[in-house]
């Protein structure tokens, strides 16, 4: 984890600028006017981008990113603390003529949109095609979150938890073309208490059996001579505290199943020292659904110890089919673990 996003979580007191970020003297002067009544000032300004990327299986795939030559799917991992509003500025990269590709639905408008779970927003930053507030190619447009803290003596719940964002414009009023495509990225609401990881990663299943917009073995490029953490190439040392997120995207139900881990069935993945500790429910396996998100923290290896540990859907068919990928442990000197990675043939190599 930067030095700039530790300090951004320690509070909000410090706001550093990071990649993808700017000072609010950065934001439109008309910014402080577009400010929903009710919502404090942006805090941050983060500038993302809708990019065409290489297809995959002929598949046109599409992605966000802080930069546009640095644009995936999953897009980057957007985190807040409970209390700050930020804004985010989209810029629609994508061609008209790849967005009449996907567009199934001739009568609606061109373009790609920001949509949140969790936060707050108003109908301004609402992404869809009815609130008008979608971005035409070529085109710009500010979105404002609020990650809105509890007011218990009210009785309302505070956002921290763990969430996504996505399109909802493209190829259909819902956006079906644009998420398929790959515009969808984690999104994380923290609370100031909260255990830092030392990673985060993001699991995105969806339709055709893929996970994060693929199938195995694409969904693992980890190469035990050069490790390099990524979304497709999850990796730790032994102790680390390293975090999942994970969506479902599409119209199918998946199980979603770590070996070697276990993790608290509650909003953060954790447990605190209260007296109900143990009667929260202590999982691996969790079913998930249609716009379903949830995450968790584990400590890497904690008594299972190094190895390479299978991630997969427990729907038999779906893990058969590609669904499935590596958490590759590995010892606390950085050592790969033993024995052998995966090979990319759908047999362990173990």
């Amino acid at each position: 984890m930067t030095i700039e996003r530790r300090t951004l979580l320690r509070g909000l007191s410090a706001v550093p600028v990071a990649a993808g970020m700017t000072g609010l003297s950065g934001v439109e002067s008309a910014l402080a006017d577009d400010v929903p009544a009710g919502f404090p000032q942006p805090t941050r300004h983060l500038q993302l981008y809708a990019v065409e990327l290489p297809a995959y299986d002929d598949e046109v795939r599409l992605g966000y990113g802080h930069d546009p030559d640095k644009a995936s799917y999953p897009g980057p991992t957007i985190e807040m603390l409970e209390g700050e509003c930020i804004a985010i500025t989209l810029h629609n990269e994508v061609s008209k003529e790849t967005l009449q590709k996907l567009r199934t639905d001739k009568e609606i408008p061109l373009g790609v949109s920001l949509h949140p779970h969790g936060v707050r927003y108003n109908r301004t930053s609402d992404g869809t095609l009815h609130s008008n507030s979608y971005v035409a190619p070529g085109k710009k447009r500010t979105y404002i979150w609020y990650a809105r803290p509890p007011a218990r003596k009210r009785g309302i719940a505070g956002t921290a938890g763990y969430w996504w964002y996505h399109d909802h414009m493209v190829g259909t009023a819902h956006g079906t073309a644009g998420l398929n495509a790959g515009l969808y990225g984690a999104l994380i609401v923290r609370r100031k208490s909260d255990p830092l990881p030392k990673h985060t990663y993001v699991t995105a299943m969806g339709d055709g059996m893929t996970l994060n917009g693929r199938r195995y073995p694409d969904t693992d490029t980890y190469d035990m001579e050069n490790p390099k953490r990524s979304n497709t190439s999850i990796v730790a040392n032994q102790g680390e505290r390293i975090e999942f997120v994970n969506l479902a995207l599409g119209s199918e139900l998946h199980t979603w199943h770590l070996h070697g881990h276990n993790w608290a069935d509650t909003r953060t993945g954790v447990i605190s020292d209260v007296p109900w500790a143990d009667d929260i429910r202590i999982i691996d396996n969790k079913t998930i659904g249609p716009g379903d998100s949830f995450g968790f923290q584990v400590i890497a290896g904690e008594m299972s110890g190094p190895g390479h540990w299978m991630l997969h859907c427990h729907l038999q068919t779906h893990s058969d089919m590609g669904m499935s990928t590596f958490f590759h442990v590995h010892k606390k000197n950085g050592d790969p673990p033993p024995g052998h990675p995966p090979n990319h043939d759908g047999h362990t190599g173990m």
